[in-house]
């Protein structure tokens, strides 16, 4: 198929050479508004600089703020279009992706690539199979080794937005329940610019799921030792923990202790790479045979729903019901 990508920056051109490999994609079609990024990327490729719309589909690596423009457009040209999260930073655009989507019957996949993972599912399939017995309780980590650079953090969304929106859909995904209420508070122990853009570089929370489940989370911008992504499940007959593998960036206190023996994960493309080129995988293979979306607008919107529930948690110091948010 002839397939258009719309964005060169890190992830974009990550995925550039993952479409261009592909023996699905006989055309990659690029786009960037770098026009010079955009010849340097197509030409490592082998693909053409053009209109990534003229194709049979289209995968949207753009900034945040351009993203639902652009998946409307798809949708109302009835392109199948892979996008990058979030759809859009608030709930009423994403919400207006969603109606789109459904109205057109257009393929929206968005790109959360923890559900293309091996740890992850596999932890989903031991929960949903009996493996772990009853949950009864889930711990979430998500811990940057350093923060990004400081112009980004007013563009982010802030932390529940940006980095932990990940968590909230992979716990759905995982577990298969939904998040009822947030408990969400967070600190600011590094770089000034974190506080002068109104978020934290440090947070935490409490999430209470429809079945009474209790949810722990933490996450940091400024883990020195290596980029941690964890997911413990605790069940009446087994705890599993995602992310819990020889470069695992932990040391342990125990004399005789060797584990983890590995090079610490450096960041998030380093540890989820495999992810990556699966779930790109899986979106062409979905275009291929119109099957449904392996992940929607509106599992998106769910999980920015917490997000937003979570935020506002946090800045009113109280307990928040997503219902909240949703209405």
């Amino acid at each position: 198929m002839r397939v258009g990508l719309l964005g060169l920056g890190r992830i974009g051109a990550f995925h550039a050479t993952t479409l261009a490999a592909h023996p699905e994609v006989g055309e990659l079609v690029v786009s960037d508004a770098d026009e010079v990024r955009a010849k340097e990327v197509a030409g490592r490729v082998g693909a053409s600089v053009g209109d990534a719309f003229a194709t049979d589909a289209v995968v949207v690596a753009t900034p945040t703020s351009t993203h639902a423009e652009l998946i409307l457009r798809a949708c109302e040209a009835g392109i199948p279009v892979f996008c990058e999260k979030p759809v859009a930073p608030g709930v009423q655009e994403t919400a207006r992706v969603v109606d789109a989507a459904a109205r057109t019957g257009t393929l929206v996949h968005i790109g959360f690539q923890r559900r293309f993972d091996a740890g992850y599912t596999a932890a989903r399939r031991a929960l949903r199979e009996g493996g772990l017995g009853e949950l009864h309780r889930v711990h979430l980590l998500t811990a940057d080794p350093r923060p990004p650079a400081a112009a980004y953090i007013p563009l982010s969304g802030g932390i529940f937005r940006d980095c932990h929106i990940h968590d909230f859909d992979i716990l759905r995904w995982v577990t298969g329940r939904e998040v009822e209420s947030v408990y969400a508070t967070g600190a600011n122990r590094g770089a000034a610019f974190f506080a002068e853009a109104g978020d934290v570089d440090t947070s935490a929370a409490l999430l209470t799921l429809d079945d009474g489940t209790l949810v722990t989370m933490q996450g940091s911008r400024y883990n020195g030792a290596g980029y941690d992504v964890r997911m413990e499940l605790a069940g009446t007959r087994e705890t599993m923990v995602v992310g819990l593998d020889d470069r695992v960036p932990l040391a342990s206190a125990e004399p005789g202790a060797g584990f983890p023996a590995g090079e610490a994960w450096p960041d998030f493309g380093t540890r989820f790479e495999a992810a990556y080129v699966t779930e790109i995988g899986a979106f062409l293979d979905t275009v291929r045979t119109g099957g449904p979306s392996l992940c929607t607008a509106e599992d998106a919107l769910a999980a920015l729903r917490v997000a937003e529930a979570a935020e506002l948690s946090r800045r009113d110091g109280r307990a928040v019901r997503v219902a909240e948010v949703a209405s």
